[in-house]
């Protein structure tokens, strides 16, 4: 084996494949090695070194030097074999390492193929795959379209390596506000928190340590220009920029802009936001299908249930009497629980066993048995609501009346209002990307009165599926352009100064 020959191939590869030389000579010493090996068997000891200046092969066996003149017959293509499959590994690894490090970072490439959905972009060194489930509902590519995406996951395959990008990720918005504001990439503003279901809504809160400089209209840009572009990237996607602020009472109503919020109650124990709003703004608020507050409850970190006043002092009774009702349970203990927002037997159920002691000064024996009496009820009440949904989707099908929901006074009604989500179709809810977060509802399992008043106030404020698709913590008075999607904002004029 000639010396200088091993210099010059480690050398071309080093500058080739951008691996580093001590690896390609330890994959040398390895193909030697396997290939002794072969001829010596597994029982001899054998040791391959090579000079890493002179690039000179030395073998030991069972202690004693061999002439390296051997290397050239014993084997020579095995090898070889073993040589290329260690530079293989070699350059996969490296490609790993180069692309792992831009994991949720913002890429270009080139689509080459489609197959089934499934576009395979040219990123340069390799090919990576946009999956259908990360590509934008209702968008398509073509062959030789570029695009911009993040990548998600990066992960070894044999010799090579796998890098799956995405579109839907909330990274991949997060990255375009970076690039469009030049003002979040020099972090002169700070993206505090964004919640996003992709193809129809993205909330994303924004702040800024200068006062002199307006955050939200930053992002807006002039007209709307800068957020028209990423608005336009992201196929018309919906986007509410919201100031941050790291009081809960000022950053929920943000959150839940278009709507007016009339209170903002704080339950900390279950890390739960009671939000009081007036019958008119019950629907805007919730939002079509719950995305609004769904949304809002992603972006602030907490989950938020949306109801009027009426409906909370309807929630109170209720919850009051029921909890009467559990065995050790006064009047008094079940008043305070009910003002830490414990409204169901699901929410007693999992209270942590020293706050109970602590609001109801009983023993630990005695907790628990409350507990577990309240963990018994919530599963019983959840068997009746499902067998009733289950007889009249019977009755349905049969052309019948359905018989009414259960109507004890826990958990459905104690639970207050339901989640969105829970009434949504959940193939609807599949579609927006989203995830069911336990928030807000608009009815409850055995209340029809609330339906029809959520129904009555979807039907005043059919004006939510009509909003700019940037909204902000303030009001934005001059409409976007008809061919834009983002609201105008001048910063030369008033326009998008927040409402005081």
């Amino acid at each position: 084996m000639n010396a200088s020959e091993v210099l010059r191939i480690v050398d071309a590869i080093h500058r080739d494949k951008g691996i580093d030389k001590e690896i390609v000579f330890e994959g040398i010493e390895q193909a030697i090695l396997t290939a002794l090996r072969k001829y010596y068997g597994d029982e001899d000891e054998l040791i391959v070194l090579i000079d890493r200046n002179s690039g000179a092969p030395s073998v030991q066996h069972n202690g004693e030097y061999l002439d390296p003149d051997i290397l050239g017959r014993i084997a020579a293509q095995t090898a070889k074999q073993v040589m290329i499959q260690k530079i293989r590994e070699a350059e996969r690894d490296a490609l790993y390492d180069e692309f792992i490090e831009q994991k949720s970072q913002l890429l270009t490439g080139t689509v080459t193929r489609l197959e089934h959905g499934v576009a395979t972009v040219n990123i340069g060194k390799v090919e990576a795959i946009l999956p259908r489930s990360e590509q934008i509902p209702g968008e398509s590519h073509r062959v030789n379209e570029r695009i911009r995406a993040v990548i998600t996951d990066v992960r070894k395959a044999g010799s090579r390596i796998k890098i799956v990008l995405s579109r839907v990720h909330p990274d991949f918005v997060r990255r375009l506000f970076e690039v469009e504001i030049p003002e979040i990439a020099e972090n002169v503003i700070e993206v505090r928190s964004l919640a996003r279901e992709a193809g129809y809504r993205t909330k994303i809160a924004v702040s800024c340590y200068d006062n002199s400089i307006d955050a939200v209209g930053a992002c807006v840009g002039v007209r709307g220009a800068r957020i028209r572009n990423i608005v336009d990237e992201l196929s018309g996607e919906r986007i509410d920029i919201v100031r941050w602020n790291d009081s809960l009472q000022i950053l929920i109503p943000n959150a839940l802009q278009p709507a007016e919020v009339e209170d903002v109650i704080l339950c900390p124990m279950l890390g739960r936001v009671i939000v009081l709003v007036r019958d008119d703004q019950l629907s805007l608020a919730i939002g079509k299908k719950g995305q609004n507050v769904r949304l809002a409850s992603k972006l602030v970190g907490w989950d938020i249930e949306v109801m009027t006043r009426d409906e909370l002092d309807e929630q109170l009774e209720r919850s009051v009497i029921a909890f009467s009702e559990v065995p050790l349970v006064t009047e008094d203990l079940a008043e305070s629980l009910v003002s830490q927002g414990f409204f169901s037997f699901d929410d007693l159920s999992v209270i942590e066993p020293e706050h109970l002691v602590e609001l109801s000064g009983l023993t630990d024996e005695q907790c628990d048995e409350i507990i577990e009496h309240a963990d018994a009820e919530s599963l019983r009440l959840e068997q009746e609501e499902k067998a009733a949904k289950a007889a009249g989707r019977a009755a349905r099908a049969l052309g019948q009346k359905a018989p009414a929901a259960p109507t004890s006074p826990a958990p459905a009604d104690v639970d207050g209002s339901a989640s969105p989500t829970e009434n949504a179709d959940p193939a609807e809810n599949a579609d927006q990307g989203g995830e069911a977060t336990p928030v807000a509802a608009e009815e409850t399992a055995g209340e029809t009165e609330t339906e029809t008043t959520n129904e009555a106030s979807e039907e005043e404020a059919p004006a939510e599926a009509e909003q700019p698709a940037v909204e902000e913590a303030s009001d934005i008075s001059e409409p976007a352009p008809a061919e834009a999607t983002a609201p105008a904002a001048d910063s030369d004029s008033s326009e998008g100064e927040e409402k005081s």
